[in-house]
């Protein structure tokens, strides 16, 4: 079976590239016909071993440069698989249904051999991971359209999809223009609430005032509940590495409360880097820091999810120098914190205290604490201040008493 694959093309500026709609392919019948379409972005973060029994992470994209071959179409059944890179491949099963069809598994072959991707690999095995979807109830004739990010974790692998746009059963040469939309993209409709009528009071006078209309507050959120985190090499092991914080996301200027309790903590520990990866209902957090030897600090960010009212958001930065302590201690702020991430993307911290490196029985090391709690800072201030409030106090009575005995003399 014959097959084409088309690819979007992408806008370069300066240095800074950025694929702006992701990877599209299209699938060819032997009858040079479309029988399967797809439209999406995905990324990976998957932990690997390295020398010394000890783990790292790689993470890379679905390119734009793919090719669809082992790619089938048949009537009730139909396969999307991309091949990139040296020997790494991402698919998809699809099963139809009479008038509905859904996806049935997601499966990640990645070649562990890639130095560019898995640096220093304790392996050169191909890897295979199956992660169950949640596409399914889609029409026969529809298109399944999921703008919102998708986060799929596993013990080893997460997978972050997002603008996805796939038809697997096309009919007719043409993909259709009708969509079925993810649970994610629908609004969510909110229904006013409904006041009981009251009696209006008689008018008395020819004219009346209209009220003021009032406003109401936009309400101040409590302080975010604390959650501890930790990430184990396997069920047998103390932690590795280890997170305890209360946490507000300032996003697209909507602020809402990280939830702890149903969330799930993943990731992977490393010598050089160690991740934490926490996932709730509406927000995926992914956290990687870095060990330069002496000292370790926050590199990278990358938050995704929706906002309240359903708005998908993505915002990452790999740039970072936060929370910077010692190696094999720990860093501390209990006082709250806030940080500019992007342009949209704000992080709030309370009760903050990780270590990712050099955590001995899974409990913390001596803590370095940042300025805002170290009152020995405060120390010196303070007693400078005394030292120079009791100088001036002595100038003045000096003068006082030099300008005293300067009368005197004057007098006599």
């Amino acid at each position: 079976m014959y097959r084409y694959a088309s690819f979007v093309l992408f806008l370069a500026f300066g240095i800074a590239v950025q694929r702006s709609n992701g990877t599209e392919v299209t699938v060819k019948d032997d009858n040079d016909n479309i029988c399967l379409y797809a439209k999406l972005m995905v990324n990976f973060t998957v932990s690997y071993e390295v020398a010394g029994n000890t783990s790292a992470t790689g993470m890379f994209e679905l390119p734009v440069d793919v090719s669809t071959n082992g790619s089938t179409c048949k009537n009730t059944s139909s396969t999307l698989k991309l091949n990139f890179g040296p020997g790494h491949s991402w698919s998809v099963n699809f099963t139809a249904n009479g008038k509905m069809y859904h996806a049935d598994t997601i499966t990640l072959s990645y070649n562990l051999s890639d130095a560019t991707i898995f640096p220093n690999s304790a392996s050169n095995d191909t890897k295979v991971v199956t992660a169950e979807t949640q596409i399914t109830n889609v029409g026969i004739d529809t298109c399944y359209s999921c703008r919102s990010v998708d986060t799929i974790a596993g013990k080893s692998v997460n997978q972050t999809l997002w603008n996805v746009l796939i038809q697997a059963f096309v009919s007719n040469n043409s993909t259709s223009e009708n969509i079925t939309s993810c649970a994610a993209d629908v609004p969510v409709t909110t229904v006013a609430p409904t006041t009981r009528p009251t009696t209006a009071a008689p008018v008395t006078n020819s004219s009346t005032t209209a009220p003021t209309p009032t406003t109401t507050p936009t309400p101040t959120l409590p302080t975010p509940a604390t959650g501890r985190y930790d990430v184990k090499p396997d069920q047998n092991s103390t932690a590795c590495l280890i997170a305890e914080f209360g946490l507000r996301i300032g996003v697209k200027n909507v602020e809402m409360n990280f939830e702890p309790n149903g969330t799930t903590s993943s990731g992977s520990c490393g010598v050089d880097s160690s991740q934490l990866v926490l996932v709730s209902n509406a927000v995926t957090i992914t956290l990687t820091f870095l060990n330069d030897t002496k000292k370790f600090h926050l590199h990278a960010l990358n938050v995704t999810g929706k906002t309240s009212s359903g708005v998908a958001f993505s915002e990452a930065n790999t740039n970072l120098s936060l929370w910077e302590a010692a190696v094999g201690s720990s860093y501390m702020c209990n006082k709250e914190q806030n940080y500019t991430i992007t342009g949209l993307l704000t992080l709030y911290t309370f009760d903050l205290r990780v270590q990712p490196f050099g955590v001995n029985k899974g409990v913390f090391s001596t803590a370095h604490e940042c300025s805002l709690d170290d009152t020995s800072v405060l120390i010196p201030i303070i007693v400078g201040a005394a030292l120079a409030g009791l100088i001036l106090i002595v100038v003045i009575a000096y003068v006082i008493g030099r300008r005293k005995t300067y009368v005197g003399y004057q007098t006599l």
